[in-house]
């Protein structure tokens, strides 16, 4: 490992990490960078070294993210894979929270009624028969779903439809459509659909197996989901 004043650098077995010290200037890390790029890390011949930039706590604009790549693109020598910091603006986490967070709705969702939201949604209440749920995340409904719903819609093939009274009309996880099985009661009981990896399918099973299949639930959501 070479340690440099602003720019300390880690070989990997994918090539070179950058980790431009966040206290610096943009100035003196572009200044420094220029040096250390010139200097012969590749023999003659050899393959160009792919480069992941480290920028720690720093935000860095559009137009310095040019000049940085600017720099690297006067070398021959590397290829710059990633640029990565600790930083977003604040409207980006505004977004991911939204993308995120669970909406919760307590209501019945009649026929012809639509209820769409970003993120997860929480559904105290039942889906009629012409009512349609949609979510980019995940639907949870503590009630009976007889309607539609899709979740994933905005293309997250990990999202799962997990209702307390399963009989819905139809299901839908991102571009994946399955309508409902026949049943010979009212419903089923505390079941979900996902789609399996292996077929590409959305299958029906019990609510507790997405312990199982889906690990990465939150505690909050898998509390939700067992009662």
């Amino acid at each position: 490992m070479a340690a440099n004043r602003c720019i300390t650098i880690k070989g990997t077995r994918d090539g070179l990490t950058l980790f431009m010290d966040d206290t610096c200037t943009f100035d003196d890390l572009l200044k420094e960078l220029e040096s250390v790029l010139s200097m012969n890390y590749i023999a003659e011949n050899e393959q160009p070294i792919r480069i992941r930039v480290e920028l720690g706590n720093r935000y860095i604009s559009d137009q310095q993210e040019s000049k940085l790549k600017d720099i690297f693109s006067n070398q021959q020598n590397f290829i710059v894979d990633q640029i990565v910091s600790n930083v977003i603006l604040k409207q980006t986490a505004l977004e991911w929270r939204d993308d995120t967070a669970i909406k919760l709705h307590n209501k019945i969702i009649r026929s012809g009624q639509v209820l769409k939201v970003v993120g997860d949604l929480l559904l105290i209440g039942d889906v009629n028969p012409g009512g349609k749920v949609i979510a980019t995340g995940n639907i949870y409904v503590l009630g009976h779903l007889r309607g539609i719903a899709h979740a994933g819609s905005d293309g997250n093939m990990a999202s799962v439809i997990a209702a307390s009274f399963m009989s819905p009309s139809q299901l839908r996880i991102a571009d994946t459509i399955s309508r409902s099985p026949d049943y010979e009661n009212d419903g089923g009981m505390m079941e979900c659909g996902f789609v399996d990896k292996s077929s590409g399918q959305i299958v029906m099973d019990r609510i507790s197996a997405l312990a199982r299949t889906r690990s990465d639930l939150s505690v909050f959501e898998r509390r939700i989901m067992n009662g």
